[in-house]
């Protein structure tokens, strides 16, 4: 059976009830009861729906897929460390958030729901875009002023109506928040069917390392989608005994913008933040992650904690990473940061799995401002 919870009252609904919040305003998480047959897996396509027995939509005629998913594990020295990367920005929009919103926008298909909004910073507007333009669904973006002008024109491409709201990230989040009182909010944070289909994240990698965890994942953290994706992934996974230890959880903030990191180190933050700063890394710049209590609730279960990362440090990542063949956004370059900070310290024999989130054709014209660097 699949439910949906509020995450303060208990009370439970129907998945199948057109709802993303409950009664009360609350957020929702999903309760499923999803099953693994690795024998079954190894037989289907290489894409995030050969999991179909632990995605929570009851029909496959509803799903909605450009068979997205599988990509590539791959190892790069980081600083002497071998690392191993899950190449995300490879996906069909160019990011990770692919993953959210096939599942998503596939049981919005499945509840009968013709129209959508939705608020992002770019990529996840961009991946529900695309989706809707799958389905025939109508959807309505909006995104920050500020947001780079490749994903405004993605989102455009795909036919939705596209929104600039001024002011901060915040400020369009607020705004679709007012919008979705008479439409559906398709949020990749608000929605929980988005965090079930990046749960996927987790899947793979198992998978693709044998049906193993690794010691240790590194991921860039804003609203925490794909962080809080890959906890319930993995918690899946050993609750069905499919691995036996759940990896500790690693998020990376822009220092400009770490709200995150401020509430591990002191827990008054999130409800008293300091003032925050415009960073390169405009993905994760959520100045107050609605699950922000989950993200932290995460990484401490697995042990795990929140690096910050200067300017500087995301402009040589982007930098060193782009030398090593591999042209992504500085959002995914923070991550590359945060993980060149981790493997200075960490046990030589501790393996780690990061990902590459979005791609560097997404943001090529703040790429191209950006002053050259001779590390490499």
């Amino acid at each position: 059976m699949t439910h949906l919870v509020c995450t303060q009252t208990g009370e439970r609904y129907s998945a199948d009830d057109p709802r993303w919040r409950s009664e009360g305003g609350h957020l929702l998480d999903l309760e499923h009861d999803g099953t693994f047959h690795p024998a079954k897996v190894a037989e289907r396509k290489p894409t995030m729906w050969r999991y179909r027995e632990a995605l929570p939509l009851n029909n496959d005629a509803n799903i909605v897929t450009y068979d997205e998913g599988f990509t590539p594990l791959i190892s790069l020295d980081i600083d002497g460390k071998p690392v191993l990367f899950k190449q995300d920005y490879l996906f069909p929009t160019g990011s990770y958030k692919d993953r959210g919103a096939s599942l998503l926008i596939s049981k919005v298909k499945e509840l009968g729901i013709d129209s959508v909004i939705q608020d992002s910073s770019g990529n996840a507007g961009s991946a529900v875009a695309a989706y809707c333009a799958r389905a025939g669904i109508r959807c309505h973006i909006l995104v920050p002023e500020q947001t780079a002008n490749e994903k405004l024109a993605q989102i455009r491409s795909y036919g939705a109506v596209l929104t600039t709201v001024r002011g901060s990230r915040r400020d369009t989040a607020a705004a679709a928040l007012h919008e979705a009182t008479h439409t559906y909010y398709a949020s990749h944070c608000w929605n929980p069917f988005f965090l079930h289909g990046t749960k996927t994240f987790a899947f793979e990698i198992c998978e693709q390392l044998g049906w193993r965890a690794p010691d240790t994942v590194i991921l860039p953290v804003g609203n925490g989608t794909l962080l809080l994706g890959a906890y319930i992934g993995f918690r899946e996974l050993r609750a069905a005994s499919a691995i036996e230890h759940v990896p500790r959880l690693i998020g990376v903030q822009a220092a400009r913008c770490a709200p995150l990191h401020a509430a591990i180190q002191n827990p008054s933050a999130i409800g008293n933040p300091p003032s925050w700063s415009k960073t390169l890394a405009e993905g994760i710049a959520i100045e107050n992650p609605v699950r922000a209590d989950q993200i932290i609730q995460a990484v401490r279960f697995t042990e795990g904690e929140i690096i910050a990362v200067e300017e500087q440090e995301i402009a040589e990542s982007l930098n060193y990473t782009s030398r090593r063949g591999f042209y992504i956004e500085p959002t995914a370059a923070a991550c590359v940061a945060g993980v060149r900070q981790y493997v200075k310290r960490c046990p030589r024999d501790e393996s780690i799995v990061s990902a590459l989130t979005g791609h560097g054709l997404k943001t090529g014209g703040k790429t191209a401002a950006l002053p050259p660097s001779g590390q490499g």
